[in-house]
């Protein structure tokens, strides 16, 4: 049992010791709590909080971080019974080593240095035990420095709502793992999908839809609209789902199955389709989103996956890519394949530190670093972000625990949410300004920024302020800018790859060769994307990916014929006979029948944690 008395100015403790709770060894659960939401006037001081601890009889030594929870439990001492978990929201942990002691009101608790930190981020405190959903149950948006809506807000995009821009005719190419139209992104008209060329797309219950929550997670941060909101009153809207550009349309190009498993093969040829079709059935694709990366040596001068991406930018397109979450690396940096290239925008995490000012932000701990020849562009946030959510997804039943926030909404952590909000931001822009360029954009975002206690090496230029960029003037881009080369693409694929290989059946695909096992050779195919030509109706590096007529807001498919990696076959000879078709959302777990390219938890899609 656990009970709650109000102590301080404000705070809640809970009080085992009270009505015979509590005995001497038995173990009970202990929650100190905000009585009321905090405000931006005050937050718990540290003085406040360490008294509600001592009240209580906490006692802390060794600080265990427990990064996969969203809520972190702090086992500690109360009075004469084991106080077994206290749990902080955005906080950090202790293990207790010693007895239980009896309290002593006002002797300082020992509490090491760095929770000062976590009590400037504090929303909200609870317990773990309690179920995500449950506590879920009376979510309110307003409440969370996390939530979308306090995002845009302190970041400054409902100031581009207010001022009438929306992202409205600006359309966002996501190339991820597909998009479902959950609430948020069920407007008519909001999802274009274009091919799948996923290793799901011969199942027909699967195709374009999204069993993995990644992408979707994306498209909410993105460009998600709910269906109460009313346009002309996004700014003022708290309790509408809003992305961050509500009126673009998401153009998705679906790639990874529900594990997230994909093949640079893949993600090349859906930028080559992107840049072919960027202007099909009155779409007007100005950004394109790839929260995707590789851990590929190849230098960028060379490498395939880099060049695609290249002529997209040469294209009009304002490419943003994640960095990765690798964390700090001294001197070589961990930027991921593609970010590590110049020529395009590459987006490291913030944190928000819980807080509604952009004034104690700091990079978040996971996101990749750069290095001497190669730095972040900007950061934007991407710490505990509240998006959509896509139930039974694989993310869904793998981290629901810690990522669940309502019946629609989920937590997650990464540079692929900092990635998504900037491309967001992008749309704002380029509605305002019809006629930029993408360097142009680059190098608006990046006179618009806000520094950090940080390197330039965590941090680029800095998190970007776009309340300030509203108003700002656009220039035109460094003359030395041009100084900087432009991939051949004429490098290795396998190399592009990384260490991030499909297997089917034990067979792995590596070498030259696409997902058909057709020969990849870069030169020929550097060139014909250098002519926006790679793509022949269906037909990409010759085999037949995909169909080669719209029909409707959706590109048509194709069956694919059997092929082989390296002489062994697929099961089956058909890809229809693959084990996804049969299989549904609700009755199997993804994780047990997926394919083992690496897991959206991994180094390829930059999600860091769903928390």
């Amino acid at each position: 049992m656990t009970k709650r008395v109000t102590t301080g100015d404000g705070l809640k403790k809970a009080n085992p010791s009270r009505d015979g709770d509590a005995k001497p060894g038995v173990s009970v659960d202990s929650i100190v709590e905000m009585a009321r939401p905090p405000v931006a006037a005050h937050h718990p001081t540290k003085g406040e909080l360490m008294q509600a601890l001592d009240d209580v009889g906490a006692d802390g030594y060794g600080r265990k971080d427990r990064t996969s929870d969203r809520a972190i439990a702090m086992p500690a001492a109360a009075n004469g019974g084991r106080l077994r978990r206290l749990t902080i929201l955005f906080g950090v942990s202790w293990d207790h080593h010693k007895s239980p002691r009896t309290p002593h009101p006002g002797r300082p608790s020992r509490l090491p240095n760095r929770f000062a930190v976590a009590l400037g981020s504090m929303a909200t405190l609870f317990t773990v035990m309690t179920p995500a959903v449950s506590l879920a149950a009376g979510y309110d948006p307003a409440s969370d420095m996390n939530s979308m809506y306090n995002t845009t807000l302190y970041t400054g995009a409902r100031a581009w709502w207010n001022a009438g821009y929306t992202g409205a005719g600006v359309d966002v190419a996501l190339i991820d793992t597909g998009v479902t139209p959950v609430e948020g992104l069920a407007t008519p008209g909001k999802i274009v999908y274009g091919p799948d060329l996923s290793l799901e797309s011969q199942a027909s219950t699967l195709r374009n839809l999204d069993t993995n929550g990644h992408g979707t997670f994306m498209a909410g941060i993105i460009a998600g609209r709910g269906s109460s909101a009313v346009p002309g009153s996004y700014a003022a809207d708290a309790g509408s789902f809003l992305g961050v550009a509500p009126d673009a349309r998401i153009l998705s190009v679906k790639v990874g199955v529900a594990d997230g498993g994909t093949d640079v093969s893949q993600v090349i040829a859906a930028i080559d389709w992107v840049v072919q079709h960027r202007y099909d059935n009155g779409m007007n694709i100005r950004v394109l989103n790839l929260s995707y990366g590789t851990d590929s040596a190849q230098a960028y001068e060379v490498d395939p996956l880099a060049f695609a991406l290249e002529q997209a930018w040469k294209a009009g397109i304002f490419v943003v890519t994640a960095t990765g979450n690798a964390g700090y690396a001294f001197k070589t940096g961990t930027l991921t394949n593609p970010a590590f290239d110049p020529k395009l925008f590459a987006v490291g995490a913030s944190d928000s530190m819980g807080t509604a000012t952009q004034l104690d932000d700091t990079v978040a701990a996971f996101s990749s670093t750069g290095s001497n020849g190669r730095t972040p562009d900007v950061v934007a946030p991407g710490a505990h972000i509240v998006s959509l959510r896509v139930p039974e997804s694989h993310i869904d039943q793998a981290f629901g625990s810690t990522g669940i926030v309502s019946d629609t909404l989920f937590r997650g952590s990464g540079t692929s949410e900092a990635a998504a909000f900037v491309s967001g931001a992008a749309a704002l822009a380029i509605q305002q300004r019809p006629g930029i360029t993408p360097a142009t954009l680059k190098r608006l975002f990046l006179s618009n920024t806000k520094g950090l206690n940080a390197s330039s090496l965590r941090q680029g230029d800095g998190e970007i302020d776009l309340a300030r960029m509203l108003g700002a003037t656009a220039y035109n881009p460094p003359v030395q800018w041009k100084t900087i080369e432009w991939s051949t693409g004429t490098g290795s694929l396998e190399l592009s790859r990384g260490t991030d290989h499909l297997t089917l059946d034990g067979v792995l695909l590596s070498g030259s060769q696409d997902i058909f096992g057709h020969p990849f050779s870069s030169a020929v195919m550097a060139t014909l994307e250098a002519l926006g030509t790679s793509w022949t109706g269906g037909v990409w590096n010759g085999s037949v990916w995909t169909g080669n007529s719209w029909s409707g807001n959706s590109w048509s498919g194709n069956s694919w014929s059997g092929n082989s990696w390296s002489g062994n076959s697929w099961s089956g000879n058909s890809w229809s006979g693959n084990s996804w078709s049969g299989n549904s959302w609700s009755g199997n777990s993804w994780s047990g029948n997926s394919w083992s390219g690496n897991s959206w938890s991994g180094n390829s899609w930059s999600g860091a944690a769903w928390s």
